[in-house]
Formats: C-alpha cells, structure tokens, sequence
C-alpha cells in the first residue's frame, strides 16, 4: 500500500510516520484485502491537532475520516478508530451481500457545476441573461455500482447524495437521504 504522509505548515516526523504506517497498515489490512493507497494530512487548527484520512480500496470504496485532538498522536489515533469502525462496516455489509466483486469500479467523468446563490449577486443590477453565474468547474468521477453498494458507499462518505451509473440496468441514478431518514433512490 502506498502512503502519502503529509503536514499542513507542521513537521512530520520520522517517528510519527513510522507510526501511521504501521496502525494505519494494521486496521486496513484487518478488513481489506487489497488496499491500494493512503493519505493522511496533519494540520493544526488553534490548539488542536487535526488528522485527515483517506484510504482508497481496489473494490472502489473511499473510507475518509477526520478527528481532531490537543495531541498529534491522540488525533491519529481518533481517526484510525473511525476508519476502522467504516471498514468493519463495509465489510459485514460485503458479507451480508453475498457477492463478490470480480473486478473493480469503473468509473465515468463528468463536470461538476457551483453556482452563485442569489445573494451573491447583487440585488439592485438586473443580469445581462437569466442563465445562473457558474462560479466553480470542476472534474468528478461518476462509479459504476449496484444500488446496494452505492448507498453503502453514500453512507460511507457521510454524503447526503450520491450520482453513480447502475450496472443492472446500464443508467445514470441517484440515492439520497430523505427527510424522515430514509434512502430515497432515483432511476430514471
């Protein structure tokens, strides 16, 4: 597995990455069969450390987690607790399919759109066209997955939404978290 251990105008030590590498390497390789890279940025906010965690997987799963502490150490350690709790998670859920995945996610790119809000524009200027202001463009990545594994992986990522193209029926879907804290699934 491949790590990318960085600090945000703080210094990693030799120590501290030899740490992560070996806990980091322990959790995952606990749940996980073949995990393919890890990033891990340290970076202080006022008197607290804070540890970000990405951890890719070769069935496509993204497990990120995020924890802050007054120690450095305490903050990886918080984190690592949530990326292992993620990972049991998915993989009771892998068990409870039943299904193998042969080969790993494909994915599809697609343009992803911020667009100014009302109040960003001002209130007394009339626009040129009633075409919303895109304010940011951006690349994403579109997975191809079931309807079971996209929720897993919307729940996963903390998401209230997720696009991904179904494999059954060969289509672009939708599953988002409705109101009443339910899944609300999209197939048009």
């Amino acid at each position: 597995m491949r790590y990318q251990i960085t600090g945000k105008q703080i210094d990693i030590g030799e120590a501290l990455q030899t740490h992560v590498k070996t806990e980091l390497g322990s959790v995952v390789e606990k749940y996980a069969g073949r995990p393919t890279d890890a990033a891990v940025i340290f970076s202080k906010s006022g008197h607290e450390h804070v540890c970000e965690a990405t951890v890719h997987l070769s069935t496509g799963l993204t497990a990120t987690a995020k924890a802050h502490a007054t120690e450095i150490y305490a903050a990886f350690d918080g984190c690592t607790e949530k990326l292992d709790k993620q990972l049991r998670r998915y993989k009771r859920r892998l068990k409870d399919h039943h299904k193998v995945r042969a080969e790993p996610v494909e994915l599809f790119g697609a343009s992803s759109y911020i667009l100014a809000s009302e109040s960003d524009v001002a209130e007394d200027l009339e626009p040129d066209s009633l075409q919303p202001i895109i304010v940011a463009e951006m690349e994403t990545k579109i997975p191809s997955l079931t309807v079971g594994e996209a929720v897993m992986q919307m729940e996963l990522a903390g998401a209230p939404v997720l696009v991904f193209r179904n494999e059954k029926k060969d289509g672009v879907n939708v599953v988002y978290r409705r109101d009443d804290g339910n899944i609300g699934w999209i197939d048009p």
